[in-house]
């Protein structure tokens, strides 16, 4: 079977699962089985089938297997947030057709995606143009003491920061390929540390530096430490040197202590980690009433979960969430106590699968950006699904990150996508015959 047969097929079980997902809902809330399943997944299916048809035509040797994973993700996140708020879940439905829009928008405009090297700090003044944008009065939307977002009035919330990862990649790619020869022939050693030369390290130094600065700003932990090890991986695959990530994670760790110990918002999401089931902390504003109840939810689901539809988001009688966000920030937790563990390692299989693939797609490619570019943006997502997954699990401070392509959220859906599409490029580039 060719790949993009393969393809095809793949993206049966997404269908299926939007039908029986669907059909699930609809007898849990009315005991009544719809038709309308059937309609949802027949929708659902000709717009991965359309997405397909696009690969087919201008991608003929991409892989075969990332697409039908995202469509898998995108497929199980709408009937878990149509099952939290049939809302937000159309909501979610109109963000997934255009995130569509925009992947055939970036594979068509793209196809040489080489030339985005030309114009890399264009785009990272863009990239750091757009994160600071919520700052700005009248536009800036803030939640929980971190602004996250611009609100177009009468429209909706956009999350540029979404949007600057990729740029921020893509920048790293480019100036790396360049230097990366550089940094290693010109490096010297001073106490067993590899220093690189200021003169050609000095800029990703400062660009990033300037990113963090403004994250710091914006309150935004989830995106700092995703950023922060975006630009570790980039570099680590660019020089192969170890001691430029250690030095990295020293530097990230004392800036850890002196955020959590100074700033009052980082402080009190590092108390509600270290201290979530404390009585004091548990009413307390900013407290650890959602991470604690998240992990009993956690631990109500056991081994196989108390079945789809069966975990409490309210108290009976009340209007207050016994789970606060639970189709965003908390997501990771309704899954894990309807479905299990199981349930919830099968959702991390289907991202660790999705991430092999982008970084066998860096291994395949022949030039040092699409190495760079395919690690960059594989490294970007997977730290993501750390950031929300470890947090939820309390393996580290909860921040306000989306699980990609499940948790509701438009800018992260529509991005992600983006992402997709040049992880897909990138792919096609590397599996060509060598001229």
């Amino acid at each position: 079977m060719s790949a993009r047969n393969r393809e095809l097929v793949g993206l049966i079980p997404a269908s299926l699962l939007v039908t029986a997902g669907f059909a699930g809902v609809f007898i849990q809330r009315s005991n009544v089985l719809s038709n309308v399943s059937l309609t949802y997944g027949a929708i659902f299916l000709g717009l991965c089938v359309a997405g397909h048809i696009l690969i087919r035509m201008t991608l003929p040797r991409a892989d075969p297997y990332m697409f039908p994973l995202v469509a898998l993700l995108a497929s199980f996140g709408l009937v878990m947030v149509y099952r939290i708020d049939s809302t937000l879940a159309r909501q979610q439905a109109q963000w997934f057709v255009l995130g569509l829009i925009l992947f055939a928008a970036t594979i068509i405009l793209f196809r040489d995606y080489r030339r985005l090297e030309r114009y890399r700090y264009t785009i990272v003044l863009v990239s750091l143009g757009l994160m600071v944008l919520p700052r700005f009065p009248g536009i800036g939307y803030s939640a929980n003491g971190a602004y996250l977002g611009i609100r177009i009035p009468g429209l909706f919330v956009f999350q540029p920061a979404e949007f600057a990862k990729i740029g921020l990649v893509i920048f790293l790619a480019s100036y790396l390929s360049d230097t990366r020869q550089v940094l290693v022939v010109g490096a010297r050693r001073f106490l067993g540390v590899t220093i690189p030369p200021i003169k050609h390290f000095g800029p990703v130094v400062m660009i990033w530096g300037v990113a963090m600065l403004i994250l710091i700003l914006l309150h935004d932990v989830g995106s700092s430490l995703m950023f922060y090890g975006g630009l570790l991986a980039v570099l680590y695959v660019a020089t192969s040197r170890i001691s430029f990530v250690v030095v990295g994670m020293v530097a990230f760790a004392l800036g850890a202590w002196y955020l959590g110990t100074h700033i009052s918002h980082i402080h009190a999401r590092v108390e509600d980690w270290l201290h979530p089931f404390d009585p004091r902390l548990y009413a307390s504003p900013l407290g650890s009433y959602q991470i604690a109840n998240g992990i009993f939810a956690q631990a109500a689901g056991g081994l196989f979960g108390q079945g789809f539809g069966q975990s409490t988001l309210v108290f009976p009688g009340a209007k207050c969430c016994l789970i606060p966000n639970p189709g965003t920030d908390m997501i990771y937790a309704i899954i894990t106590d309807e479905l299990g563990l199981f349930g919830a390692a099968a959702v991390l299989i289907t991202y660790l699968m999705f991430v092999a693939r982008g970084f066998k797609t860096a291994v395949m490619a022949r030039d040092s950006f699409s190495t760079l570019l395919a690690s960059g943006l594989s490294a970007m997502f997977a730290l993501q699904v750390f950031v929300i997954v470890g947090g939820v699990t309390r393996v580290i401070p909860l921040t306000g990150v989306t699980l990609p392509f499940i948790s509701y959220g438009g800018s992260s859906l529509v991005a992600n996508f983006v992402l997709l599409a040049l992880l897909l490029l990138t792919s096609d580039r590397a599996r060509r015959p060598a001229q």
